[in-house]
């Protein structure tokens, strides 16, 4: 069993990846033997962890809304390991207001600003359809690969606006409807590239986390806590099996699939 979850001299990019769950994908896939592109918008930092990682791996520049960037990270992969293996289109933002006595009245729907919406489809929808074509192009030509979208819950059911309500009952944000949009137009297009490229060898799959613990308000934790069955919130670490297993050939006859990891928080 060992040699189907082994990524040995496999080339793999995870863009987004110094971000929370970026690292632990980075670390996940190296530790299983992979080659990692480590591809963040900070070059110099995305560098400095790459070096941290126990392959060879290298950190590459890169804006997922630029075609240009993308491409230039594609071949910086291709020129410093030959081919590319894995994609893992990890890069995404979630709202963030410039003025936190703003954020309840801006991210109510009726208010939501247009800018906010074009950005994060910009990033979320868009940098994954970028990276997809240009990387997913070159895995094609070579007739092999495995594409990781990382999705949401939120692309699956709605958002619980209740989970983001104080104690006395104020509500100091509400989860707006770009990232559920954008999460839900990722599974759709995972769909789309596996029946389009699954004669070409490369496998399409989304990934489904559900909420991370990472310093977030402690009423915030106990109400997420209290509405997932397994009681808690994940840990980052709680991905890195499923990254390995759809990196794999453990999952080598699966392509158009949207594999749920969320302690069981869209069971109910």
């Amino acid at each position: 069993m060992s040699a189907l979850f082994s990524l040995a001299n496999k080339v793999a990019i995870v863009t987004g990846a110094l971000g929370l769950l970026g690292r632990q994908h980075c670390r996940a896939l190296a530790e299983a033997g992979a080659h990692v592109v480590v591809a963040d918008l900070d070059s110099r930092l995305a560098a400095d962890f790459a070096a941290t990682l126990p392959t060879a791996a290298i950190g590459v520049a890169l804006d997922v809304t630029d075609p240009t960037s993308v491409r230039a990270m594609q071949q910086a992969a291709c020129a410093a390991f030959g081919r590319i293996d894995v994609l893992v289109n990890n890069a995404a933002i979630s709202d963030m207001f410039e003025s936190p006595s703003l954020a309840a009245e801006q991210s109510r729907f009726e208010e939501y600003p247009l800018a906010m919406w074009q950005r994060a489809l910009a990033v979320n929808v868009t940098g994954v359809f970028l990276c997809a074509q240009i990387v997913g192009a070159h895995m094609a030509a070579q007739g092999s690969g495995s594409i990781i979208n990382i999705a949401s819950t939120y692309g699956l059911v709605a958002p619980d606006q209740s989970l983001y309500r104080r104690p006395d009952g104020s509500q100091p944000f509400y989860k707006s409807p770009a990232y559920p949009t954008a999460k839900g137009a990722v599974i759709a297009f995972s769909k789309y590239l596996a029946a389009y490229w699954g004669r070409a060898g490369v496998r399409v799959n989304a990934l489904c986390p559900g909420g991370v613990e990472n310093g977030q308000e402690p009423y915030f934790i106990a109400n997420y806590s209290s509405r997932t069955p397994l009681g808690r919130m994940a840990c980052p670490e709680d991905y890195r099996g499923a990254i390995v297993f759809l990196a794999s050939d453990a999952s080598a006859y699966m392509t158009g699939a949207t594999l749920v990891v969320d302690g069981g928080w869209t069971a109910w």
